[in-house]
């Protein structure tokens, strides 16, 4: 083989092993970024002290193997962003609900932090049993959660007509609900 061919072979090489490497950098990075990013329906939550999992805004767990009961809890929606704990990403407050196999549907505020390892998920605040959401806002930079529920003396099974209107904020890691 002539040296010109031998060379050129060479110079094959180099190009085609620089391009995996840089390939496989760059595949690496992807997955990353796709690890930490900030994803409020696959982040964990506390509710009543438990660690509760979301996958795709969904998590469910068996309750009792005998009486066929589980837990389902959702991401019910109704978001929020802003920066609630100023470090310049943009956090949110927002809705989950669970059923736990009655006839009830709890729904809960709770906070979602953008962290550079991705979502940190807050403890969660009871709204109440069979509300009817309407809207989360902004305002003087807390969320503000609307919603109609029930008279203190009413029925379970009466159509929720209150308004009312709960103001939230995360302060270190925490959501908490703020007197208006």
């Amino acid at each position: 083989m002539s040296k010109k061919k031998i060379f050129i072979l060479i110079i094959i090489v180099v190009l085609v092993v620089s391009y995996f490497i840089y390939w496989s950098k760059q595949n690496s990075l992807n997955n990353v970024n796709q690890i930490t990013s900030f994803d409020v329906k696959n982040c964990t939550y506390i509710i009543n002290n438990e660690n509760i999992a979301l996958e795709n805004g969904y998590a469910e767990k068996v309750l009792s193997t005998e009486l066929a009961t589980k837990s389902v809890v959702r991401y019910f929606g109704n978001q929020v962003a802003a920066d609630f704990n100023n470090d310049g990403t943009n956090d949110e407050i927002f809705i989950l609900t669970q059923d736990n196999g009655g006839s009830g549907t709890f729904y809960y505020a709770v906070g979602a932090i953008n962290t550079s390892g991705g979502c940190f998920g807050t403890n969660t605040i009871l709204l109440g049993d069979r509300i009817a959401p309407q809207t989360t806002e902004l305002k003087d930079g807390m969320a503000v959660v609307n919603y109609a529920d029930r008279a203190e003396n009413e029925p379970m099974t009466s159509q929720p007509s209150i308004g009312v209107s709960r103001y939230f904020q995360i302060i270190d890691g925490k959501l908490l609900e703020v007197n208006k």
